[in-house]
């Protein structure tokens, strides 16, 4: 089994790096990962500057690149250029530093990574820590539950041709897993406005997260409860309960 391993947080992120070594267990591991932090970069590329590339390391027997672009570059220059020759049976984003609930998702480059993994026709699955900047060992923990789920679903990868795999882990003592949906994700004061020292004004996005009642099935609920949450995630954005009402408006 190839695992291609990336992130948002950079190639020396102690999520990544411990994955990466869990992973060596039961597949071939490589890596591309930024060679800086890229979080909250969503599915961007890069196309107006080149993208440098540069050998990193993170295990023995792990081949493994740093560089300059997005999560989505680096799946993309992972697999069609720098692994060109590997057939990858997976694609992996993580372990994220925080987590990636709810709409959250749409910003998120860990999963945005992923998805570009389902772009290019593999399957994929993003995976983050429900906690900030936590130490190594804790990521060695995590990275133990992810193996685990690999080890149960490679012989049916097939049946993620059209999604990917949302995970989040809990900081807290683990009950088990959930399949789940996602949930909402809202911000008071996202938006700080301020002014620098030379009086040139700026804002500082950031924000508390808002208490929302969230379905049981959420992401966030089996988060808040001690579940490991596990959500396939559609790419598909047509809304086609609109496709027949637009067809039957005439609206041109």
């Amino acid at each position: 089994m190839n695992i291609l391993i990336t992130n948002d947080d950079g190639i020396n992120a102690d999520g990544i790096l411990e994955l990466a070594k869990a992973m060596k267990s039961i597949a071939n591991v490589y890596v591309v990962a930024p060679d800086s932090q890229r979080s909250a970069t969503g599915h961007a590329i890069t196309v107006h500057n080149p993208i440098m590339v540069k050998d990193a390391y993170v295990d023995e027997d792990i081949k493994a690149y740093a560089i300059s672009g997005t999560p989505a570059d680096c799946v993309k220059v992972g697999i069609e250029a720098l692994f060109s020759d590997i057939e990858f049976d997976l694609v992996l984003s993580g372990i994220n530093n925080g987590p990636n609930l709810g709409t959250d998702v749409i910003y998120s480059g860990t999963v945005s990574a992923a998805i570009e993994g389902l772009v290019q026709n593999k399957p994929a699955i993003a995976v983050s820590y429900d906690k900030f900047n936590v130490d190594s060992e804790t990521y060695k923990e995590a990275a133990k539950y992810v193996v685990n789920i690999v080890s149960n679903i490679k012989d049916n990868l097939n049946i993620f041709e059209d999604c990917i795999l949302n995970v989040n882990i809990p900081s807290s003592d683990i009950k088990g897993s959930k399949i789940t949906t996602l949930g909402e994700r809202k911000y008071d004061n996202a938006l700080e406005e301020r002014v620098s020292p030379y009086g040139f004004r700026y804002f500082w996005i950031g924000g508390k997260i808002r208490e929302l009642n969230q379905d049981e099935s959420s992401d966030i609920k089996a988060i808040e409860n001690g579940y490991i949450s596990i959500t396939p995630v559609n790419i598909e954005m047509t809304n086609l309960n609109k496709v027949k009402i637009l067809n039957d408006m005439n609206i041109f």
